[in-house]
């Protein structure tokens, strides 16, 4: 058996800042979209991915994928959007057991009218405390990690150069 490979004092500085970032920033994306539009990051993210599908509609496996989300997680989301009438789910013309979530008109408006004030809150969180050579290096460094992550590249939302 291989010796644990201990994280050097540089190493373990940069894990627990990585990790106090993406927690941070996490929280910081949840409190703005609950603020403007009394959704979780989460429940955007679908948003997101319908707005970007061909005909605003996905599969709900698919969509589950896309959002890195499990198939109940999903459901309850799809389940409050449709409350609100911003998703509907259809049936999937291909497979009688499937389903296709489409997102309506109002949900597209919600979208619209949220966007601006999250790409802002992304920005001056994240981008704009960098130079445009580190958004470079955080985006090849994030590349590699999904790639990792998701040999496959069943991450279907994270677009790749």
């Amino acid at each position: 058996m291989v010796g644990t490979r201990w994280l050097d004092a540089d190493e373990q500085r940069t894990w627990r800042a990585f990790l106090a970032m993406t927690e941070l920033l996490a929280d910081a994306l949840d409190r703005q979209l609950q603020t403007d539009a009394h959704m979780t990051h989460a429940a955007y993210a679908v948003l997101v991915t319908l707005s970007e599908a061909p005909g605003r509609a996905m599969r709900m496996s698919g969509l589950a994928r896309a959002t890195n989300s499990s198939q109940s997680r999903l459901s309850h989301v799809v389940a409050r959007h449709e409350e609100r009438g911003w998703v509907r789910r259809d049936r999937c013309p291909t497979d009688r057991r499937g389903q296709v979530a489409v997102l309506t008109d109002a949900g597209f408006a919600i979208l619209v009218a949220t966007a601006p004030g999250h790409v802002e809150t992304v920005r001056r969180l994240l981008l704009d405390p960098l130079s445009q050579t580190q958004v470079h290096q955080l985006g090849a460094i994030c590349q590699s990690v999904l790639a990792a992550l998701d040999p496959e590249g069943t991450l279907s939302s994270v677009p790749s150069d």
